[in-house]
């Protein structure tokens, strides 16, 4: 092998090595994250408790599709949200914090 060809490799070789590290720092544990959120979803049944993303709890009443009815508040209301929206399936009963 030429040896000048010897010497570009090595002056790449910091910035390969780095490149390799990211993807292992960053893209896998976010590909595992994503796995275990489509397990979520897709383990979604009538009567779980949720929150959305935008933070309002309630109890999963239907699941049509991609669509997923909560039922909230006092009053009973009934919300549609797409199944995206769902950010966590919560385990216990969600109370009321009282200041």
């Amino acid at each position: 092998m030429p040896k000048g060809f010897i010497e570009s490799i090595s002056a790449y070789l910091p910035m390969i090595v780095l490149m390799v590290v990211c993807v292992a720092v960053m893209i896998i544990p976010q590909k595992r994250k994503d796995k275990k959120f489509k397990q979520m979803l897709d383990g979604l049944k009538v009567g779980d408790r949720v929150k959305t993303i935008g933070c309002i709890y309630g109890k999963v009443i239907r699941i049509k599709d991609d669509l997923v009815s909560i039922e909230t508040g006092s009053e009973k209301t009934v919300i549609e949200f797409s199944k995206d929206a769902i950010a966590a399936v919560e385990n216990g009963a969600v109370s009321k914090d009282t200041k």
